[in-house]
């Protein structure tokens, strides 16, 4: 058994990229147009989601009473949940800037989309790909409290709440089998979309973040939240193992670090 603290643990679970790898023709596509070199999971820790959605709230609220943001054409999707991709650079800066204030702590598995790795270690089925990350994702993390809610973003009609559960006890597994130590944590997982759960808005930024150092060597957005990535873990750049796992202090991330994707 692990000591744990009488308190409740939130999740926040989001990608950034894709796990694709085909086209319908069976044609591997990795890299073209609309389809990415990597796949990124990201998880936010936290023991306080209300202060992290009265935040959020507050800069909604600015933005819609602001005449300055009137007229920008994706304010009103801004206004509904905001998406970094989307938001404009004024409003990115305001959610960027409350996310160094937040109480958050934040793991990431980046993956690089190797079909050789995808084709032998999972058998060039996609679900394997994504569900190993989401097991590594909280290996380590839900022994530290009795109770643990987990929310993970769903767009559209992808709903996968079972084997998502199943790939969480996983983790567990792993983590029981590596300490000797029995978890005995409440777990209650729940598909959420970003616009229903605010918090879910957060961890899009910084998957965001951390793409754009990926892919367009821009390290700027991943600066403003540096101090809040406790590990960032380049899974498949094997040229570069051990120091593909990212830290704050022994080895702090940075894109001229990586190999070339």
């Amino acid at each position: 058994m692990t000591v744990t603290e009488d308190k409740t643990n939130y999740f926040f679970v989001d990608e950034a990229g894709d796990p694709i790898f085909y086209d319908r023709y069976g044609d591997l596509i990795v890299g073209n147009e609309g389809c990415s070199k990597i796949l990124i999971l990201g998880v936010v820790r936290t023991a306080d989601p209300k202060s992290i959605r009265h935040s959020l709230a507050g800069i909604r609220n600015h933005i819609a009473h602001d005449k300055y943001f009137q007229g920008i054409p994706s304010l009103k999707k801004s206004l509904v949940a905001f998406h970094a991709t989307d938001d404009c650079p004024e409003i990115r800066q305001l959610v960027f800037k409350a996310i160094t204030a937040m109480d958050i702590k934040v793991k990431i598995y980046v993956a690089r989309k190797i079909e050789a790795v995808f084709r032998k270690k999972y058998h060039a089925k996609e679900n394997l790909f994504y569900d190993d990350l989401v097991s590594r994702l909280f290996e380590d993390q839900l022994q530290l409290a009795p109770n643990n809610k987990i929310y993970f973003a769903v767009r559209g009609t992808r709903i996968r709440q079972k084997p998502m559960e199943e790939a969480i006890a996983k983790g567990i597994q792993k983590f029981e089998e590596k300490w000797s130590k029995k978890v005995i944590s409440k777990i209650d997982v729940q598909p959420q979309t970003p616009s229903g759960e605010p918090c879910l808005q957060v961890v899009d930024y910084i998957n965001w973040a951390v793409y754009r150092a990926f892919v367009r060597n821009e390290m700027r957005f991943f600066e403003t939240i540096r101090e809040k990535v406790g590990l960032l873990v380049d899974l498949f750049d094997a040229e570069k193992y051990p120091k593909n796992f990212y830290d704050r202090s022994s080895n702090p991330f940075d894109v001229k670090k990586i190999s070339p994707l």
